[in-house]
C-alpha cells in the first residue's frame, strides 16, 4: 500500500523543522549525556529522539503523516 500525501506544504515544512531540531538534540545528547552517563535510560531517551527526528523528516519528505493517516485531524 503506497503512502498517500495527506499534508500540505506548511505541514511538510513544520515537520522538517521539528525533525531537524529533534535530530540535532539527539546528536548533542549522545556526546553530552549518553556517553558520559552510560546508563540505559540516557541511551534510550537519546535513541528515541533520534528515531523520532528521523521519522519526522521522513514524513516531511514523503508528505505523509501517520497521525492523520489513522484518522486524527491535526491543525497543520
Amino acid at each position: 500500500m503506497p503512502l498517500q500525501c495527506n499534508i500540505d506544504a506548511k505541514g511538510k515544512a513544520i515537520r522538517l523543522i521539528y525533525g531537524a531540531v529533534l535530530s540535532v538534540v539527539g546528536v548533542l545528547l549522545i556526546f553530552l549525556w549518553a556517553k558520559p552517563a552510560g546508563g540505559w535510560f540516557a541511551w534510550t531517551v537519546t535513541l528515541l529522539l533520534l528515531i523520532g527526528g528521523a521519522f519526522m523528516i521522513f514524513e516531511s519528505r514523503s508528505g505523509w503523516c501517520v497521525i492523520r493517516a489513522v484518522g486524527f485531524k491535526t491543525r497543520v
